[in-house]
């Protein structure tokens, strides 16, 4: 696959319906997105459940720069850089963990939750001029959150993150109310896979309906899936273009023709979870709550790296050109005990290490990471559906399942973000 000539010309390599490869396998371009997409722009981090009390902290990594989210004394998130400032060692190194305040094992500096450097052993060896202040962990300039999901910019910008949600944090809105409290918990623990291909071919497949049928037709035939009503050119779900890169499968038109509960999660029977249904009648009224156990949660992306699947969280950062981490935990409902007990099972069965889906998606995005070595044409073709592209009623572009939609939209938007000097 070729590489760009003459520097980084991101309106030629992304036309409106193609891309080039070189978008997957140079490293320049690499480099360029780390710094504007990950380390410039509004990046999921992680959710405020995770550190539910002062002093607890997770681990994270924001492009490629590791990062701690963290509650401070005044019950504040925070997002530090994961490192002393004495001489760069790593101040945490378990997955998350709780500390009245955070010492460096390499010389024991001593810093609060908020970064502030509180001492430093043997302190006169430093001198007058010494200035604490000037060793402070360093921080994201900005860390917001919507419906406990907490997203961080390290660097400046003037976008806040509701502009950069707009109309997707609807479906975040989703997530939170499939709870009968308007919560989620991500408790469960989160577990993590290597992919051996670049990150954007995740966020990428995640909205795409269109390989459904190829790729996952083991996990079709294997189970009793409800998959096969939903796929095929009579499908009643959409993918739909939210703006700002945000994605979405949209099932539940598919969900509603058919007015059963818990399609989405694999025709569960009310009767096998009656306090959670009971639950949400008495928070959300009787047609309410029906109207959310057919519609389900989501399947979206919210760019670039949060992907919410469903009854999972998912998130993925890269670690070169051609490989990348995805990073998962079940999605638990605050006050749904039935309900979060099914789920981790679920989990288990699609994203687990011996899981029918995660094996399905591994195996195509390394797959097409060494196809994309093979000479040949250096165009990926992204035009399925574009003469029978709509608009919802709120004035998105929705499509029929298994058109482009969603890729068109990933790459427009990705364009608007890396078109500039390069």
């Amino acid at each position: 696959m070729n590489s760009p000539k003459q520097g980084i010309d991101f309106d030629e390599l992304i036309q409106s319906d193609r891309i080039h490869g070189s978008l997957y396998t140079d490293s320049e371009i690499y480099q360029a997105e780390i710094e504007r997409i990950f380390h410039n722009g509004w990046v999921f981090v992680g959710h405020d459940s995770e550190i539910p009390e002062p002093g607890d902290w997770v681990r994270r990594t924001i492009g490629e720069q590791p990062v701690l989210m963290i509650r401070d004394e005044k019950g504040q998130v925070q997002v530090l850089m994961n490192r002393c400032t004495h001489r760069g060692n790593l101040l945490c190194t378990k997955k998350k963990g709780h500390n009245t305040n955070l010492r460096c094992p390499y010389h024991g500096w001593i810093f609060g939750t908020d970064g502030e450097l509180l001492d430093t052993p043997e302190a006169s060896g430093y001198g007058a001029g010494f200035e604490k202040q000037n060793f402070d962990i360093p921080k994201a300039h900005h860390v917001d959150s919507y419906r406990g999901f907490v997203f961080t910019c390290l660097g400046e910008t003037e976008l806040t993150l509701a502009d950069h949600l707009g109309d997707a944090a609807l479906m975040l809105d989703r997530v939170a109310d499939m709870s009968p409290e308007g919560e989620i918990e991500l408790s469960g623990g989160w577990l993590q896979h290597r992919f051996k291909s670049n990150w954007k071919m995740l966020p990428e497949n995640d909205t795409d309906g269109y390989h459904v049928a190829a790729t996952h037709q083991s996990f079709v035939m294997a189970t009793t899936s409800q998959a096969p009503d939903y796929v095929g050119e009579g499908s009643l779900p959409q993918v739909r273009d939210w703006g700002n890169g945000h994605t979405e499968i949209d099932f539940s038109p598919g969900y509603r023709h058919f007015d059963r509960t818990f399609e989405w999660y694999g025709r569960l029977p009310e009767a096998k979870v009656p306090n959670y249904v009971e639950a949400m009648n008495q928070r959300y009224g009787e047609e309410e709550a029906r109207r959310k156990l057919v519609n389900g949660p989501p399947h979206a992306i919210i760019f670039p790296n949060l992907f919410l699947a469903e009854m999972n969280i998912v998130f993925y950062f890269p670690v070169g050109p051609d490989e990348c981490v995805q990073v998962y935990t079940p999605l638990f409902l605050k006050g749904a005990p039935e309900m979060n007990k099914r789920t981790i099972r679920q989990t288990e069965g699609a994203v687990g290490p011996a899981a029918f889906l995660l094996a399905d998606d591994v195996t195509i995005a390394e797959r097409t990471q060494i196809g994309l070595a093979a000479h040949g044409s250096d165009w990926l073709d992204l035009s399925r559906g574009m003469d029978r592209e709509g608009v919802d009623e709120q004035g998105h572009p929705v499509s029929h399942l298994s058109d482009e939609t969603a890729n068109r939209a990933f790459w427009s938007h990705y364009k608007t973000v890396m078109d500039v000097t390069a």
